[in-house]
């Protein structure tokens, strides 16, 4: 193993970790700084957490009977899942099974591994989409605890079909697992499978719906949320650590959601940034890239040889930071991960990469 690396940024266009290139306005800066200012922080988190908990069940239009837990992040949320659902096995019995579609977001395998459960990944197909009959398979085959399906995918950014979704989901229902759906990129999405939820929430009651307000803006503060069925996230919450969320954090959360308008407004610059590179980079010789429903692009850099790492390497003399995914899983041979920045951002990877290739 090796410990989760953060890339060097400093002087560099930072389009590598798919953070909001937006920062608060001055005059929210200003209110903010005095808030925290004023906060009592010689004493442990309090109530005010919960008002946190009411403001986002707000937000996300949470279900009636569901309820919400909050983590560090969504890594926290993940981390005390696998936690949760490590029951010990009896005389003679495999442990926990954790499956998710792979390619996905790494820290599914790391949590599940890390707590000593067994994961098994489900290639996508080669266009990226579920391969459902894999997954239907897999699913019958190790009965999982949790079966993860990120909504719109990390690192492909697509949103899976949805008939395999919801046949996938109820094959997991049969055989007693937890879906854990993560919609850590919500605000750029053109869909959310909360809607399907909320509209029948009897038949997702083994459904978990994990979101984080770090692509809303707040990548610094650490917040992730998780809704599901009122007894499922109290089970949950029995292994969440005291005082997880910091006043510091809980009182930039509910600042934000406060303000929130104000993030509406970048996540509608960002998607729309999103377009604008996505067809400059179909218009390059030598690039493919995919259709993205959240604030980053899958390309692959065509050619013989290692041509990912080498693109990558030219980007970075230039002074421009992506992150090279193409050592992730075989189906990602030769593809870089691209951050949607700010328009002067996006230019300047634009012309960078232009010269790169």
């Amino acid at each position: 193993m090796h410990a989760y690396a953060i890339q060097d940024s400093k002087g560099m266009v930072k389009l590598d970790a798919m953070e909001n290139p937006h920062r608060l306005p001055p005059e929210l800066q200003d209110a903010l700084g005095k808030r925290l200012g004023a906060l009592a922080l010689n004493r442990y988190p309090d109530g005010r957490v919960n008002d946190l908990r009411v403001a986002l069940a707000a937000h996300a239009g949470m279900p009636e009977g569901f309820g919400i837990m909050l983590g560090n992040g969504s890594d926290e949320l993940i981390a005390l899942l696998s936690m949760a659902c490590d029951v010990p096995a009896n005389a003679g019995q495999a442990r926990p099974v954790v499956l998710a579609p792979t390619p996905g977001f790494v820290m599914y395998a790391m949590s599940a591994q890390l707590q000593g459960l067994e994961f098994v990944g489900v290639p996508l197909t080669s266009d990226f989409a579920l391969d459902e009959a894999a997954m239907l398979e897999a699913i019958a085959r190790h009965e999982p605890a949790i079966v993860y399906l990120a909504y719109p995918n990390n690192p492909t950014a697509n949103l899976w079909d949805a008939g395999a979704m919801a046949r996938i989901i109820d094959a997991a229902g049969a055989a007693g697992s937890i879906v854990a759906i993560d919609e850590a990129y919500q605000p750029f999405s053109s869909c959310t499978y909360l809607d399907t939820v909320r509209a029948n929430p009897a038949e997702h009651a083994h459904v978990l719906l994990m979101r984080t307000m770090s692509k809303f803006g707040l990548a610094g503060v650490r917040i992730g949320y998780m809704l599901g069925q009122r007894e499922l996230i109290a089970h949950i919450d029995k292994v969440r650590p005291p005082y997880n969320i910091s006043v510091l954090n809980y009182e930039c959360a509910l600042f934000a959601l406060e303000h929130q308008e104000v993030f509406a407004a970048q996540a509608a610059d960002i998607r729309a940034q999103r377009a604008i590179l996505l067809e400059a980079l179909r218009a390059m010789d030598g690039v493919k890239a995919w259709d993205s429903d959240a604030n980053m692009i899958l390309v692959r850099i065509e050619g013989a040889g290692p041509r990912a790492q080498t693109v990558f390497d030219a980007l970075k003399t230039r002074s421009v930071l992506v992150k090279n995914v193409s050592k992730m899983h075989p189906l990602l041979a030769n593809c870089l991960r691209l951050t949607v920045g700010a328009a002067q951002e996006n230019q300047q990877l634009l012309n960078a990469l232009r010269e790169s290739l």
